[in-house]
């Protein structure tokens, strides 16, 4: 298989975003002061659209508190967010697989743009939070190339 182009981060633009569905959920009279850790999980993918050199990628998160004592119900919030690139050398970037549909893709354009999702994503969720029974939480640093698996 011959060898990926170079990635060329001025090629990349992010032309739109969007918020799929995003909410949190709290009782009146949740306390924050017996939270101990918030429970999450991210699922992150990745779609390519070849003529149009376009990738969509899509980053879904759920968030719960954890609580030292029980509480009514614990706080815990949900978003999906949609962000459109273009990738004006995708062509160089992507590999389709000859026997099936699958693509290969550049590891650095994986890891390029499920960085810039992921970082802007931690971003929108710190000012979104901001208020409520989770604003203390913060998304964690996480190797990129982790989302990719």
């Amino acid at each position: 298989m011959e060898a990926f182009g170079k990635l060329i981060p001025e090629e990349i633009q992010l032309i739109d975003f969007g918020v799929i569905k995003g909410g949190i959920d709290c009782p009146l009279n949740h306390d924050n002061s017996l939270v101990l850790k918030h429970d999450y999980q991210v699922d992150f993918g990745l779609k390519y659209d070849l003529k149009t050199n376009e990738v969509k990628t899509d980053f879904d998160f759920k968030v719960k508190t954890i609580s030292s004592e029980e509480q009514e119900t614990e706080a815990n919030g949900n978003c999906h967010f949609a962000f459109l690139f273009t990738v004006n050398n995708l062509e160089d970037l992507v590999r389709r697989m000859d026997e099936t549909d699958e693509m290969m893709v550049s590891p650095h354009l994986g890891n390029a743009l499920a960085s810039i999702t992921y970082s802007t994503s931690r971003g929108i969720l710190m000012t979104r939070f901001q208020g409520t029974a989770l604003s203390d939480f913060i998304l964690p640093i996480v190797n990129p190339n982790d989302l990719l698996k």
